[in-house]
């Protein structure tokens, strides 16, 4: 039997999952025509997402023109661009927006930043799997976030990621990501956060949580703009880094690394990327259709031949890569209630900012 506690997976062959924030799951720069409006005059779809990197958006961007939808792709980081929706909501700019979490879609649906459409491919998604209560926005792909290593270099790697930033040997050991205006630090936080839950904590968090993170923080080694993690990895700068399970294969086959990850008892985080109609863009036939096409079966099914994504919709779970189908069955997933962690993310970030980071 596995222990899922520890397992080094061997991922050669386990290709990318369309990417979200910190490398695949945000996209950090704005793409062409970002700061708006007259992209748009013209007729032309404008959307807004934080996974356009890796060719997705230069991808989408051709197969909608295929399909007879122009649109324009305007990329920034996951909590960026929903403070720019948030900030544009009386005047919206975007028209759909695709790629965030449910952390940041929860925002906008409570500043009513998005507006509740149903796709013709609803029927073909579970019900959970985006948002039940009021169909605010809808899932497309998923993937889970997890602390990486090289298994030919590391035969010892931790059974819990929390030992990395608690005991001396790893200190300085394992790269950290301060950059919480993306979505993957930001969920990295949310992890670690989540497991000390307290009501009558600071900001509903137990002292001894505050405590975790103040030691992440502070015993990691800060990552390097521009620099990828693997290549700090294989120049043995660390040892340790947070990615999201998208990114891996495509590494182990440019830094010739074997891919390890550490698997905790609790589970690791899972990000569900969806898609949602921005709100009195004035655009909603266009929107609709849009959202209509990028979800459908085939195109998430094209979608994850391209990028060997793992599609939400369940009539394009067959021709996503199989390597990637097992992974994600066998990934214990976290518990976040993204709810809770969405009322409260903005306080946490500022207190870690001020406090931790610096």
């Amino acid at each position: 039997m596995v222990d899922m506690r520890k397992k080094r997976w061997p991922l050669i062959g386990i290709t990318a999952i369309a990417a979200v924030a910190l490398s695949g799951c945000a996209s950090g720069e704005d793409s062409t025509g970002a700061d708006g409006g007259e992209e748009g005059s013209d007729g032309t779809l404008i959307v807004y997402t934080n996974s356009n990197s890796d060719g997705r958006g230069e991808w989408i961007t051709e197969q909608a023109a295929e399909a007879g939808i122009e649109i324009e792709i305007v990329g920034l980081g996951g909590a960026d661009l929903t403070n720019r929706i948030i900030a544009e909501k009386n005047n919206p700019v975007g028209d759909v927006v695709f790629g965030l979490n449910n952390m940041f879609f929860e925002q906008l649906k409570a500043e009513e930043a998005i507006t509740a459409y149903e796709p013709s491919w609803s029927g073909e998604v579970p019900a959970d799997a985006g948002d039940p209560a009021d169909g605010a926005y809808w899932p497309l792909v998923e993937q889970a976030i997890v602390t990486v290593y090289d298994e030919s270099r590391i035969t010892d790697a931790p059974t819990d990621e929390e030992d990395l930033w608690t005991e001396e040997d790893y200190a300085g050991r394992y790269e950290v990501n301060p950059a919480l205006g993306q979505a993957t630090p930001q969920l990295v936080l949310a992890s670690i956060l989540t497991r000390y839950l307290d009501e009558d904590g600071d900001l509903g968090v137990s002292d001894k949580g505050w405590e975790m993170v103040e030691s992440y923080y502070a015993n990691g080694s800060p990552a390097v703009e521009g620099t990828d993690l693997y290549a700090r990895i294989t120049r043995d700068e660390i040892d340790y880094g947070v990615l999201p399970s998208s990114g891996i294969e495509a590494r182990d086959e440019e830094y010739g690394t074997t891919t390890g990850m550490i698997v905790p008892e609790y589970g690791v985080p899972y990000v569900t990327e969806q898609i949602a109609q921005i709100n009195g863009s004035g655009s909603d036939e266009q929107a609709q259709e849009f959202i209509d096409w990028f979800g459908s079966a085939e195109v998430q099914g094209e979608f994850a031949a391209e990028f060997n994504a793992m599609p939400v919709n369940e009539e394009a779970v067959a021709q996503a890569n199989p390597d990637v189908v097992a992974l994600l069955e066998e990934l214990p997933r976290q518990e976040i209630d993204f709810g809770f962690v969405s009322e409260n993310l903005g306080p946490w970030v500022e207190k870690v900012t001020l406090e931790y980071i610096g």
